[in-house]
């Protein structure tokens, strides 16, 4: 059977699986997905962003591996007005706590990002009206346990939305949330910088 490869913007809420689970929207209200495509990696519930689905097994063993290395680039609503101080100690690595053990964080890209475009979420974020807020974009080749959310907070700078908008090449590129789209094995490989052979 041929490899088939689809990328969805993957909206607030939703499981980042196909098997139901309490209350949550799944994989399954997006689009009639080939029974044998499944998602490469993850993203939490309450984040939003690029997922990849597919029922090849190289790519995922090959985009997942630590050694790989891969750009994963987010756009994050923070608490607080960040600060080019922050910025600076988050990108050359940072410590955080996971699962009550301490991880050095491989140096990282952050930028202060204005003029996200990004149209109000549904369901709302939770404000606080004397707290300020402001976007970063933040770029890391590794995926721990909700680890962008972990640097900012403890960087003084807690998440309150968080999107998956790359990796490496491959792009949202204006993708809506819900927004399902099926591309080559070519076009895929050729944006993750991967060689298919």
């Amino acid at each position: 059977m041929a490899n088939r490869y689809f990328i969805i913007h993957k909206p607030y809420g939703m499981l980042s699986q196909f098997t139901p689970e309490s209350s949550y929207l799944t994989l399954n209200e997006l689009y009639d997905f080939p029974k044998d495509v499944y998602p490469v990696g993850r993203l939490d519930t309450d984040s939003e962003g690029l997922l990849i689905l597919t029922n090849d097994r190289r790519l995922n063993t090959l985009l997942l591996h630590p050694s790989q290395g891969h750009w994963r680039t987010y756009h994050a609503q923070v608490e607080g007005i960040i600060t080019q101080a922050a910025l600076q100690q988050l990108s050359t690595g940072f410590t955080i706590s996971i699962e009550g053990k301490q991880h050095h964080a491989r140096p990282c890209r952050l930028q202060d990002l204005k003029g996200h475009g990004y149209s109000e979420r549904i369901p709302p974020v939770r404000y606080r009206k004397n707290v300020p807020d402001s976007w970063v974009e933040i770029s890391l080749t590794e995926g721990k346990n909700r680890q962008v959310r972990r640097m900012l907070a403890a960087a003084g700078f807690p998440v309150i939305r968080l999107i998956r908008v790359a990796i490496e090449n491959l792009e949202l590129n204006g993708m809506k949330p819900h927004e399902v789209r099926e591309i080559s094995e070519f076009e895929i490989y050729r944006k993750l910088k991967i060689n298919p052979v």
